[in-house]
């Protein structure tokens, strides 16, 4: 496919549903691949990746010197960087979702009614065709394709304008593993155009595409919510919380604390506020502010917050509804378990929220209280990745209810259909 940055906007429409067409075709095909072929298809991928660092790099640095001259935050350009160790990480990554036992096909639960005797399995299929729309993360291109093409689905990638050379150099790579492989081109397609017209004409291919996958900020989640006629998994933003209990090993604490926010600021596990219990706020405060302060990690809290320690900021009401993907934080003070489950629930994205405890019972209402898609016990924010939950990748953390929450891995990319065989019977 010719890269174009800009096609007429009478053509988008029409582009959008050759593509569809073409992913609806390739789907029907992939889903009765068998995995081998799915497999050689991957492995390859991930070595043309490896063997075309520099190629990607240098698309990368395009990219690079666009959105510092763009005035992109310092998050965004963390999001975007590709370096070698983060292009071996992608074909690693690619690796292990090769290695994952296929999805498709699996026997779910098989049964004989005796009213009737048919014998009734729940069979594991593709959904279909995937549309995912995504921003400054080149690295998806290779999840997403990666996971779409092992759980048999075609995939329609639409990146973001920051990350176009960045996402079109690694699709190459994708795009020769498909085809040495004898699949479908259609398999996985990139849309050609950074024109935000092809997003809207792209929520329109109902008859074509049977879920979307948004990866962003607010502003596009909030689009595509309002646009889309196809299904979503809701990727919302990562308001994320750690609370820190009265029964908290101070050690623990402090060093999930700092990892929690430090690690890496710009991804959606990020913890963005800490609750802290009244009753530890003046023992372990001080040292969390000290180490996060160390770390460069501007701080913002409550007034119980601010007298502990002169170097937090006063919080806002806007603070504690935040996601920064950034190195500064909010602060709150709470009177237990319940008051931070409340808050949790009332400001949070529903998306990845920690307890620090060795109460355990505290701990388990609080896992059984916060609503959100992943909730942890005594560790960091940070593990809120599909990779890290052994799913090889993930194509996003869904922050709904319906059909997939959490991290979105192979798995969650099928459905179900009934296989039914009889022996004659007819219905009374």
């Amino acid at each position: 496919m010719t890269v174009q940055t800009s096609i007429e906007k009478q053509d988008i429409g029409a582009l959008m549903r050759d593509m569809g067409i073409k992913a609806r075709d390739a789907a029907l095909e992939l889903a009765q691949v068998p995995s081998p072929v799915k497999t050689d298809a991957l492995m390859t991928a991930a070595q043309l990746l490896r063997d075309n660092r520099a190629m990607i790099l240098a698309a990368n640095a395009r990219d690079m010197e666009a959105g510092r001259a763009k005035g992109l935050t310092a998050a965004l350009l963390d999001r975007l960087e590709l370096n070698d160790d983060r292009i071996d990480g992608m074909a690693k990554g690619i690796e292990v979702v090769a290695a994952l036992p296929d999805p498709v096909g699996r026997e779910l639960a098989r049964w004989s009614p005796e009213r009737n005797g048919l014998d009734i399995a729940r069979i594991s299929v593709p959904l279909g065709v995937i549309g995912i729309i995504y921003e400054s993360r080149p690295n998806v291109t290779a999840d997403a394709a990666a996971m779409c093409l092992k759980s048999g689905n075609a995939a329609i990638l639409r990146g973001g304008s920051e990350s176009f050379h960045s996402s079109r150099a690694i699709f190459d790579c994708i795009a020769a593993g498909i085809a040495r492989a004898g699949l479908p081109d259609a398999s996985v397609q990139l849309v050609p155009t950074t024109d935000r017209a092809a997003v809207g004409a792209m929520l329109q291919l109902s008859d074509y595409i049977d879920v979307i996958v948004p990866r962003g900020g607010k502003s596009l989640i909030s689009r595509i919510t309002e646009e889309s006629r196809i299904p979503l998994f809701k990727h919302l933003e990562g308001l994320c919380h750690t609370y820190i209990h009265a029964s908290a090993d101070p050690k623990k604490a402090v060093d999930i604390v700092v990892n929690a926010k430090m690690r890496r600021t710009g991804v959606c596990g990020s913890t963005e506020t800490i609750l802290i219990d009244h009753g530890v706020v003046a023992t372990l405060l001080p040292k969390i502010a000290d180490a996060l302060a160390e770390r460069g990690c501007e701080m913002r809290g409550d007034a119980t917050a601010q007298a502990t320690d002169a170097r937090i900021l006063a919080a806002t009401d806007a603070d504690w509804m935040t996601e920064y993907l950034d190195a500064i934080v909010a602060i709150k003070t709470v009177s237990g378990v319940k008051a931070a489950i409340d808050h949790i629930n009332s400001h949070g994205s529903h998306h990845t929220d920690a307890i620090i405890a060795e109460d355990m019972a505290v701990a388990e209402q609080f896992l059984n209280g916060v609503d959100s898609g992943i909730v942890i016990v005594n560790a960091s924010t940070q593990f809120a990745d599909g990779g890290e939950f052994g799913m090889g990748a993930e194509i996003g953390i869904s922050t709904g209810k319906l059909h997939a929450r959490g991290p979105v891995g192979v798995e969650q990319l099928t459905s179900y259909k009934y296989v039914v065989r009889g022996t004659g019977q007819t219905r009374p």
